[in-house]
């Protein structure tokens, strides 16, 4: 498990495991999901009433710049929001929704063998590899299919000459 190895980690630098630092880090380790720092300062928050936004702010800082945490940008779904997981996890690419935001994580073989390939390929030592796959999950692509037929149909409609039919509201990307 990513957080015991951490634990262990500000331990053998000194760093106190603080209940608040111990509740970020089971925040980030432990949610499933990418959180950004204001939505772990709110989770953070019910666990400990007292703890405040610097803390979190502090304890973030502290985490990245000892390599325990990574700081992504997950192609930017949530325009400048950084999202935090804990580095020690097994190396992994993210699949990102360009639509919906949704992100999933791909672990396997495929990307050690990428791995290889780029350290063969150009004599290079990799130290941390970082991939994202942007695209539309299978819910967003019919969206945007329907979305691209309603637009053809009314452009059809405007050469024609006709009235154009009420459109329905999607979020289009």
């Amino acid at each position: 498990m990513a957080l015991e190895g951490i634990k262990d980690t500000l331990k053998q630098r000194g760093v106190r495991l603080t209940r608040q630092r111990r509740i970020l880090l089971e925040l980030i380790d432990e949610s499933g999901q990418h959180l950004d720092a204001e939505r772990l300062y709110l989770l953070a928050k019910e666990k400990d009433p007292k703890l405040n936004r610097v803390t979190v702010y502090r304890t973030l800082k502290m985490l990245k710049e000892g390599g325990l945490v990574d700081e992504l940008d997950l192609m930017h779904i949530g325009g400048d929001q950084h999202f935090y997981e804990t580095r020690m996890k097994q190396e992994h690419a993210h699949i990102i929704c360009l639509r919906c935001g949704k992100v999933e994580e791909f672990f396997g073989e495929p990307l050690q063998k990428l791995r290889r390939q780029v350290e063969s390929h150009f004599g290079f030592q990799i130290v941390l590899a970082r991939t994202e796959v942007g695209g539309y999950c299978s819910h967003c692509q019919v969206l945007r299919a329907n979305e691209v037929k309603e637009a053809a149909a009314e452009q059809a409609q405007a050469v024609s000459g006709e009235e154009p039919r009420p459109r329905s509201h999607h979020r289009s990307a």
